[in-house]
């Protein structure tokens, strides 16, 4: 259902709402603001109404709930970001930030700096400590670890699966599909799942998840947008920055995925400091013998 035919859905079901109800529809129907900034609370005294009241209207309108109301309109305002973006060929939008083609060459390099500290920036300020909390604890607990991923966010997972390595964690991945659902299956409550999807709605993602969940095992998500779905089948959350948009061809998402890497390790490391920085310079060593040493002779 696309955003023109969610308000003409509002308007035909609009007779049939209570009064208290239409008032929200008037507001949804003339909001013209991102749908990433519409809240409940907000939505609620805007309106005069009460919050279980704002629900109800959701649900009338066919939803769940009134984050599924607004992921819909997320989902819809991408892909009309994505259509107008296409229709101007001097333009390039890669999940919010522009590239023109009038752009000097020797900018760019600056673009790109500017808008990586915008993010991590970003991210700092949507961290919230009990959820990084409970991932770190949860990490360190865990008897296994599996993370999931596609496309963009494998070279996250991997940097995770190698620094918890490092650490002499339990950790794996599995590239291939079948694999990650026969192993999601038999995760158990000792076991951790972490799924790590920028847009938080990766199918394939999202259903491994939702399968280690159902195995009783420990969920952690790494994702952009908290009211996204794979937060559903996540008993833990660490949403990062969501200042851009879920259309155009991602090189930013990256940044704050892999900032909640770091953090993440730093943390187990922090939390456990006497046995872990043992097994990380063991780990050093080892790394270290395969290094060349100065002046050493290549072949």
């Amino acid at each position: 259902m696309d955003f023109q035919k969610i308000k003409l859905h509002i308007r035909q079901i609009y007779p049939n709402l209570r009064p208290s109800e239409q008032k929200v529809a008037d507001y949804i129907l003339e909001y013209t603001d991102s749908a990433r900034n519409l809240l409940v609370e907000e939505v609620a005294e805007k309106t005069g109404v009460s919050q279980p009241t704002v629900i109800r209207f959701v649900k009338a309108a066919g939803f769940e709930g009134f984050k599924d109301f607004k992921y819909a309109l997320m989902q819809e305002e991408a892909k009309k970001g994505a259509k107008e973006a296409s229709q101007n060929p001097d333009k390039i939008d890669l999940y919010g930030f522009q590239i023109l083609r009038t752009d000097p060459l020797e900018d760019i390099p600056g673009k790109i700096i500017n808008t990586s500290i915008e993010m991590l920036e970003e991210t700092r300020k949507h961290i919230s400590v009990k959820a990084y909390q409970k991932a770190v604890n949860a990490i360190l607990q865990a008897e296994n670890i599996v993370i999931y991923s596609v496309e963009n966010s494998v070279c996250t997972a991997d940097d995770l699966l190698t620094k918890l390595t490092y650490l002499g964690f339990n950790c794996r991945t599995y590239p291939d599909y079948y694999l990650q659902h026969v192993s999601a299956v038999n995760l158990t409550p000792k076991d951790l799942a972490i799924g790590i999807s920028y847009s938080g709605c990766s199918r394939h993602t999202v259903e491994m998840m939702a399968l280690a969940k159902k195995a009783g095992a420990a969920t952690l998500a790494l994702t952009n947008f908290e009211d996204s779905l794979i937060a559903r089948y996540a008993d833990i959350v660490l949403c990062a920055s969501n200042r851009q948009f879920l259309y155009g061809d991602t090189i930013f998402s990256r940044i704050s995925q892999l900032a909640l890497v770091d953090m993440l390790y730093a943390g187990v490391l922090n939390q456990d400091y006497e046995r872990l920085s043992k097994k990380l310079n063991q780990t050093n060593s080892i790394v270290k013998r395969r290094a060349y040493e100065e002046n050493e002779k290549v072949l």
